[in-house]
């Protein structure tokens, strides 16, 4: 590609919609994980009754029922962002292809 179809493509308003979609995305569901995981973090460390607790007598779990929703949490934040991505930014991309192969 030459310079000047880049700069074209970096000025197309649909480009410069996608970019922002994606980064609000991004950003948005990054934060929701960094403060669930502090917060799981943060849990385990003020409960010490979360630490060591045994399951019939064997094996010891860490946070079992915090540490089961984190992991439910991050499949869900995939999930969302993935229906996401397939509804909003998916169409506008291919939009911004056909109209920039022209």
């Amino acid at each position: 590609m030459s310079p000047q179809e880049i700069d074209r493509i970096t000025r197309h308003p649909d480009f410069i919609q996608l970019v922002r979609r994606k980064q609000r995305l991004y950003w948005s569901l990054t934060l929701v994980m960094l403060l669930a995981y502090y917060g799981f973090v943060l849990l385990v460390a003020f409960n010490p009754a979360l630490l060591g607790r045994s399951l019939s007598g064997g094996a010891t779990s860490v946070g079992m029922p915090v540490g089961v929703a984190m992991i439910v949490l991050a499949f869900a934040l995939t999930g969302l962002y993935v229906y996401r991505s397939n509804r909003l930014l998916d169409p506008l991309n291919d939009r911004l292809k056909r109209e920039c192969r022209s």
